[in-house]
């Protein structure tokens, strides 16, 4: 799945087979009987707690809440899906609770020496018929292994004395939380908790507080991205504007003056970015559970795109073909997609994150597939693209050919130590290069025309996953997708028009390289074409039509 080349994600960063073996043994899942045995063991957990509880500030508490939950249409709400960061921390899987970290041990319910603390939804008979089964505070201790548990609704009263904290380390100040009012203990209420108790100011703007964190961070090295960032940023959002900070930086035109600048940050015992930075650079290497979880989820994505190719027909639809790569899923036991699939043929194939997918016939215009299994949490992002008629044209494939020798030249750039650019760049020469002997551009900085994103992102919990995005180490896992887009109306021969590639596959860095985990899903033109000619048991599958 591309990236833009801003991506915003707590700082501001440049970026530019056959079946599947047996899961691997992790540990039961609590709550309810026949449920998948290879979750994170407790044990993760609790370790990722310390560890990030070590790199805690003396004198701070680290408050991380529950994901809320989002309404889709009257009494329906979406699927839940929990906050990649508390699930990290806990294994906890349900909405309405809050997790606090104390960097030094602490009273909390009149229990002492507390470094953590969970406070999750109550059991609830009459509702978990309805809407399934709960841990509850004696569940969530039993089967998480907190050191405390308790009720939401005795956060408010746990006697956790907030004025005593140097620091409030947040990663979000959730905004947009609708308020149950049948429920005194939801997360709207457990936020408001927190802004009270904590003394967070009324008009406290995390946006704010984030964008003073990327002033800091890049306001001198990386000025020239910074500035016009800024600038864009004020112009529609009237705090920013406003802000003193902001402008003073903005205004400085020498090096000297943004130094002077930048050191002038006003000083705020509220703090939303060291916590996320933390989380940063735990996440983004990758533990051998992790990874088990990780190369499982990839291996399911790739025999998606193998299935996928052996049942390619002109005469199907995006929203088919996205079907027949979520069953492949679904039938591995992989939960969820980690992202919308992205399935668009021809011109639709030319949109970065095309979603519609509901163009009823493909035609034998190349069909980009974009997608990705979430098992247990962690989502793969495997890009294949291929024709329909399961034969590249002559221009189909000068442009795929191209693509790939990019994504080669990306793979030899990953190598740990070098820069987190280091596949792009690689990526990027190859595609300038190449677009120049075809025609398609004739200077360099028109290749952003049809190469529009960058060529790599971290992957784990999310599908652009937290990392600090500085040197490449052992335990990444990164993307590599270079791609080309050549939409309709183009200033180009009109033979290129209509022809959109992305190869993208799933690398883990290692001390001496790089191994693509995404391998079995078939890459080159000879291996796409032979897989294609191969029968699939969709073949014979007729459903009636309907009238």
């Amino acid at each position: 799945m591309s990236m833009p080349s801003w991506f915003r994600r707590g700082t501001f960063t440049l970026l530019c087979v056959g079946a599947l073996g047996a899961a691997p043994a992790l540990a039961q899942r609590p709550v309810g009987p026949g449920r998948p045995a290879d979750f994170l063991d407790p044990g993760f957990h609790r370790g990722r707690r310390e560890a990030l509880r070590q790199q805690l500030p003396a004198g701070s508490v680290a408050v991380i809440f529950t994901a809320p939950v989002r309404n889709r249409a009257n009494d329906v709400s979406f699927i839940f899906h929990q906050n990649p960061d508390l699930y990290y921390l806990t294994g906890y899987d349900e909405p309405d609770g809050v997790l606090v970290l104390f960097k030094e041990p602490q009273t909390v319910g009149g229990q002492s020496g507390v470094t953590e603390a969970l406070f999750v939804q109550p059991r609830d008979p009459k509702r978990e018929v309805w809407t399934g089964r709960r841990l509850g505070k004696e569940g969530a201790q039993r089967e998480l292994k907190l050191q405390f548990t308790a009720d939401n609704k005795d956060f408010a009263t746990a006697g956790i004395n907030w004025d005593k904290f140097g620091q409030v380390l947040l990663t979000e100040l959730p905004a947009d939380v609708r308020d149950d009012a049948n429920d005194p203990a939801d997360l709207f209420n457990l936020v408001a908790t927190v802004r009270q108790q904590a003394k967070i100011p009324a008009d406290f703007n995390p946006r704010v507080a984030e964008l003073y964190q990327m002033i800091s961070r890049f306001g001198v090295a990386n000025a020239d991205n910074l500035r016009p960032y800024l600038t864009a940023q004020t112009s529609t959002q009237p705090a920013l504007a406003a802000d003193a900070y902001v402008q003073a930086y903005l205004k400085a035109d020498t090096k000297e003056a943004r130094e002077k600048a930048v050191a002038s940050r006003p000083v705020s015992r509220i703090d939303i970015t060291t916590l996320g930075q933390a989380l940063d650079q735990l996440r983004e290497v990758k533990t051998p559970e992790e990874l088990q979880l990780l190369r499982r989820a990839i291996r399911i994505s790739a025999v998606g795109q193998q299935e996928v190719m052996k049942a390619l027909k002109p005469n199907m639809g995006e929203m088919e073909v996205q079907g027949l790569h979520e069953y492949v899923y679904k039938k591995y036991g992989a939960e969820f997609e980690g992202y919308p699939s992205i399935v668009g043929a021809g011109a639709n194939g030319c949109i970065l994150h095309y979603e519609t997918n509901d163009k009823p016939r493909i035609g034998t215009d190349l069909i980009l597939m974009d997608c990705g299994a979430e098992y247990h949490g962690y989502t793969a992002d495997v890009t294949r693209t291929a024709p329909p008629s399961g034969k590249f044209s002559p221009e189909q494939k000068q442009i795929y050919e191209l693509v790939l020798a990019a994504q080669e030249a990306g793979f030899q750039a990953c190598q740990p130590g070098a820069t987190f650019r280091a596949p792009h760049e690689a990526a990027n020469k190859v595609i300038v290069d190449g677009l120049k002997k075809l025609g398609i551009i004739k200077e360099d900085a028109e290749v952003r025309r049809y190469f529009p994103h960058g060529t790599s992102h971290y992957l784990g919990l999310d599908v652009h996953d937290r990392g600090s995005y500085g040197p490449l180490k052992a335990g990444n896992v990164i993307t590599v997708e270079p791609g080309i887009y050549i939409p309709e109306g183009s200033p180009c021969d009109k033979k290129w028009w209509n022809i959109g590639v992305r190869i993208e596959d799933d690398v883990l860095i290692t001390d001496k390289g790089w191994d693509n985990l995404s391998k079995e899903a078939p890459r080159t033109v000879a291996e796409i074409e032979s897989m294609m000619a191969k029968s699939s048991p969709v073949d014979n599958f007729k459903l009636p039509e309907l009238k």
